[in-house]
């Protein structure tokens, strides 16, 4: 799963898309944490992973809308790059199948300007490519919603049925009580 959130961390470092940049870092992170979590034996760390997937997930439906522009978002806003920037999506020029042509730029002398790249003969779109990433995160973040979920009801009943130091239970405590005699002392 954070193989899978370091894929895409990597393409959209190279996209400079900041916004899912941060969330894909919080995402490695948080996964981190739940694994530790898991191992450790500590169910907190757990609950915080799966709040985390539910957020996950919801933030994986928004790209989806996002890139296949539902809703009134637009692809060819700069939302992913918090407006500094005008780089898009990796994948808009070096799709599979992309042939990348530089023209020539105009006589406006903006030369950094994205305008001036040709895009053709991509296989898939770039857009479609991100709702394919975007849902693979979906999926994964599902199963391992129902995993975590799963793994805290084991932890909870095994705190439920722990016996501490062999003789806290009822049973136990009823054969094993110890009958208290009163001390006097005397002078």
């Amino acid at each position: 799963m954070w193989l899978s959130a370091l894929e895409r961390q990597i393409f959209d470092f190279l996209g400079f898309q900041w916004a899912p940049i941060l969330g894909n870092f919080l995402h490695i992170i948080v996964v981190i944490l739940g694994l530790f979590g898991t191992i450790q034996y500590r169910p907190r760390y757990i609950v915080v992973y799966t709040v985390w997937t539910a957020l996950w997930v919801t933030w994986n439906v928004f790209i989806i809308c996002f890139y296949l522009e539902v809703g009134g978002l637009s692809k060819d806003t700069d939302l992913m790059t918090f407006n500094i920037s005008v780089h898009r999506s990796w994948w808009r020029e070096h799709g599979p199948g992309c042939v990348r042509r530089v023209l020539p730029p105009s006589a406006h002398g903006m030369t950094d300007d994205y305008t001036y790249v040709s895009v053709t003969g991509c296989i898939v779109d770039f857009q479609y490519l991100e709702v394919i990433h975007s849902a693979v995160q979906i999926l994964l973040s599902l199963v391992g919603f129902v995993y975590a979920c799963y793994v805290i009801s084991i932890f909870m009943e095994e705190e439920d049925t722990f016996d501490f130091i062999g003789g806290l239970d009822a049973h136990s405590y009823c054969q094993d009580h110890v009958t208290l005699k009163p001390v006097h002392l005397s002078k």
